[in-house]
């Protein structure tokens, strides 16, 4: 039977190994799991993957299988670094949240307030690709950021006149630094009038401008003062230094060309710290990051975020909101699922057709990284590749394994 945690490398310091069983687990079902993914990627479904279960603050799995470069055969290690892309949405959301513990600003002020070229905003309404400029009825404010309702939307979601237009302005392109992104956003219509509708969009990247304005730093500088630094997550950023390029993960050759959005190079500094879909990590460091989210903002002897400001970013804030269901990102808030500040967050028993508690909070990588947290159960998952064809697949399947091998 394989061991469920390694010991070939640091795992991670601050979460201690704990036996599967002591932590409510069968083992032959755990081990089960574990065939399983190898047996997928000995079929060529996914180069390889880092597996992380944790439960009532102990490690129960930490495993890599298959390769962490499919074009050199390097094998997977545990700490191979990962573009986690929208897994850096949680990380910036709760620097904004700090800064509004911290009275620097507040949820309800209007975008504008930190960034001017957002208070002149018109809402674009279309027949065919015919378009009509509207008055926006609210400015958005830093709240609409953070849950998605602020009226902007993203490239990829769709192929219609105004995702034309933000490839037109290059947003989707990773060239532009922080003031061009934000003044070729600004220079656009919004999708939507802000507050009326839910859209997965650029706006944690606006977000993370809010966060420069407001602190005179850079992101990443941010970041690693306010979250990364106190929570030891060493290995996260928006770039990866020499020393530590050989243990970057890399997608099979094939799929880079039908990637949704270009891949990121982590091997030099970005011109723009994004703060929607920036980040670097490993599954040691995010996991720090959620077992302080689960522990309600305290990690390790570190207190980076009130409980109660967990609280609140760890429950729905969409309500009735009603979500654009897009032609290529589908309905994303499935029923009786919600969005939190950063998030998606489960509000009920059953509706959506995964398992899983009410209280639970999810999101993952468009690369092919993903994670939740389950606070009833205790319970960290973090599956890390760079699969993005294959996302969703594995995202409800290893969401079956690791709840079909809980005994309790």
């Amino acid at each position: 039977m394989r061991r469920l945690v390694q010991t070939r490398q640091a795992v991670n310091p601050m979460l201690s190994a704990i036996d599967a069983a002591d932590a409510g687990f069968d083992v032959p079902r755990m081990d089960a799991a574990l065939q399983r993914m190898q047996g997928d990627i000995d079929r060529g479904g996914i180069p390889g993957v880092v597996l992380l279960v944790a439960r009532h603050g102990g490690l129960v799995m930490h495993e890599a299988l298959g390769l962490q470069d499919p074009q050199s055969g390097t094998p997977m290690a545990l700490d191979a670094i990962f573009r986690i892309y929208s897994m850096t949405k949680p990380i910036t959301s709760l620097a904004v949240l700090q800064l509004a513990e911290r009275g620097q600003l507040m949820l309800s002020d209007p975008v504008s307030q930190y960034l001017p070229a957002f208070a002149q905003l018109q809402v674009a309404h279309f027949d065919g690709d015919r378009m009509a400029l509207h008055p926006m009825r609210q400015q958005p404010t830093i709240h609409d950021l953070l849950r998605h309702t602020a009226g902007l939307t993203y490239a990829f979601l769709d192929d219609g006149p105004m995702q034309r237009m933000y490839v037109k302005a290059r947003l989707p392109s990773g060239a532009l630094d922080t003031e061009g992104f934000i003044q070729a956003l600004a220079g656009l219509p919004l999708a939507f009038q802000p507050g009326s509708t839910w859209e997965y969009s650029h706006a944690t990247d606006v977000l993370g401008a809010v966060i420069e304005a407001v602190t005179g730093q850079r992101l990443g500088v941010f970041l690693q003062e306010s979250i990364c630094g106190p929570l030891g997550m060493v290995d996260t950023g928006f770039w990866t230094p020499p020393e530590k390029q050989h243990r970057l993960a890399e997608p099979a050759a094939a799929e880079v060309p039908q990637l949704p959005m270009p891949l990121l190079d982590p091997r030099k500094p970005p011109p723009m710290d994004g703060g929607g879909s920036g980040l670097m990590s490993t599954a040691g460091d995010y996991a720090r990051f959620l077992q302080c989210l689960l522990n309600g903002g305290e990690w390790g002897g570190q207190r980076i975020a009130s409980p109660h400001t967990v609280r609140m970013m760890t429950h729905d804030h969409v309500g009735s909101i009603p979500q654009n269901i897009s032609q290529f990102g589908g309905q994303m808030l499935t029923p009786g699922i919600g969005f939190g500040l950063g998030f998606a967050v489960r509000m009920a028993e059953g509706l959506e057709d995964l398992p899983g508690s009410p209280g639970m909070y999810s999101w993952g990588g468009v690369c092919g990284t993903t994670f939740w947290v389950d606070p009833q159960q205790e319970l960290v998952a973090i599956w890390m590749s760079q699969a993005s064809l294959q996302r969703e697949h594995y995202r409800q399947l290893w969401r079956n394994l690791v709840y079909g091998a809980m005994e309790r």
